[in-house]
């Protein structure tokens, strides 16, 4: 597969290594020199000096024997300007944008066919706002995604000091909770990351992702000692788009929210259009106002400023104060893979969830979805089960998985959910979803493809 990538931000560059470390061909287009010297020695791809809505950049480019254009620029008129482009001078098969404005966004008519034709619009503020809602949803959870339409659930926990299923195989855990509709697909154990067998044993601090039914969620959270209560006091700091976006649907869901915005005028903003929310104007980072506030008193404190070391600080100052689960926004790989050893209890990146979204235009096979996990260690992966393809009319086991990929749940005629085990056998048109470490995705893809004699 051919791409364009127009932008070299954290996102760009992310799926730019991503793609090319998969030996597929990638021109990145980056109109800041400096950027360009950063990212060059870390990557395997034609590196073009420009902007990405110049129709003599793009076509220096090669954009008429593109597959996918994906701009991810922080402009989101460069980025419809370079998709309109590529719609209209060479009819590239992909186009993703993303577009943050709310303006645009609410504006829907202009990504549909006859206009934009936009295969993806990405707004990662958005995208990272669902995903700590998601997160908030579920206490003592760590990541939570959703599968199938909302028929499957992946949570991820710590295992903490005193639970019952530390020392345990997980061919046990199935013994002990014959009944229960859950499977353990990942382990993250400090470096190291495991596609497990029934043979693995869970140890204490090991950061387990397990399937299940979204009304057995708690039956989980208790197996894995990772229950809390329900959080109701939400505490927010940071009031721009992600901090507006969860106190909005927050106080439809019947939390109760306070948010702390620097800014005097954005408070203004605030208190106009929320109707239920106590809005702050102070530092989040300052513990007297904390402590002013009674933050202690907080079931869940959210740290979502644009600024990650602030979004870290304020969270650690949460939990000095006596906060049970702070969750912040962080986007630095070196940041994220502190978070566990620091106190921190949830990173959410909007890069990351916005790396995600993009990557289901990119795998073979009938994708429908791609989720990173791990620091995008592992990918999990939504398919429809082709016919003659290697995966289907046989046992599970007799299937030639590579090591490091799992098959996570099978979900037959859009209603029947199937655990699977090494006698389940997946039938065409089945959606299955596949768990599997970042260097067996080609492999993966591979037994996912339909068979040139099918046609």
């Amino acid at each position: 597969m051919r791409t364009i990538i127009i932008g070299a931000g954290v996102v760009g560059y992310t799926i730019a290594k991503k793609l090319s470390s998969e030996g597929q061909d990638v021109v990145l287009i980056e109109k800041d020199e400096k950027r360009i010297r950063e990212v060059k020695e870390s990557l395997d791809a034609r590196i073009i000096h420009g902007s990405g809505s110049s129709p003599s950049v793009l076509m220096d480019a090669g954009i008429e024997k593109v597959d996918m254009v994906i701009a991810v620029t922080d402009s989101d008129e460069v980025n419809m300007i370079a998709c309109l482009i590529a719609g209209t001078q060479s009819k590239v098969p992909k186009k993703i944008a993303r577009i943050r404005d709310p303006e645009y966004a609410s504006y829907t008519r202009i990504f549909e066919q006859d206009y934009l034709d936009l295969d993806l619009n990405i707004n990662p503020e958005k995208i990272a706002a669902e995903q700590i809602l998601k997160i908030v949803e579920v206490p003592g959870a760590i990541e939570v995604e959703e599968f199938v339409k909302g028929r499957l659930k992946l949570v991820g926990c710590r295992l903490r000091k005193g639970c019952n299923v530390i020392g345990k195989a997980l061919r046990d855990l199935k013994e002990l909770h014959p009944e229960e509709n859950i499977l353990i697909v990942a382990i993250y154990r400090g470096a190291e990351t495991i596609i497990p067998k029934g043979n693995a044993v869970l140890r204490e601090g090991d950061l387990v992702f397990a399937m299940t039914l979204p009304d057995e969620t708690h039956k989980l959270l208790k197996i894995l000692g990772a229950g809390q209560r329900k959080a109701n006091r939400v505490f927010i700091v940071g009031g721009g788009d992600v901090g507006y976006y969860l106190a909005r649907n927050m106080e439809d869901r019947g939390y109760q929210v306070k948010v702390i915005e620097k800014d005097e005028k954005r408070c203004e903003f605030l208190a106009e259009n929320l109707t239920k929310t106590i809005v702050i104007n102070g530092d989040g980072t300052d513990q007297n106002l904390l402590r002013e506030e009674s933050v202690f008193d907080t079931d869940t404190f959210i740290a979502v400023t644009n600024d990650e070391e602030a979004n870290i600080l304020t969270s650690l100052l949460a939990k000095r104060l006596g906060v049970e689960r702070c969750i912040a926004l962080i986007d630095k790989p070196e940041y994220i893979s502190m978070v566990p050893t620091i106190g921190i209890d949830v990173a959410v990146s909007p890069r990351l969830s916005s790396v995600s979204g993009i990557l289901q235009f990119v795998r073979r096979g009938k994708i429908v979805s791609v989720t990173t996990l791990m620091e995008e260690r592992v990918e999990a992966m939504e398919t429809i089960a082709m016919e003659t393809s290697d995966i289907v009319e046989r046992p599970i086991k007799e299937v030639r998985f590579p090591n490091g990929a799992i098959v996570g749940a099978v979900v037959r005629d859009d209603e029947m959910v199937i655990m699977p085990v090494g006698e389940t056998i997946i039938r065409p048109g089945d959606k299955v979803v596949i768990f599997a470490l970042r260097e067996t995705i080609p492999k993966v893809e591979k037994i996912l493809m339909v068979k040139p004699e099918y046609f």
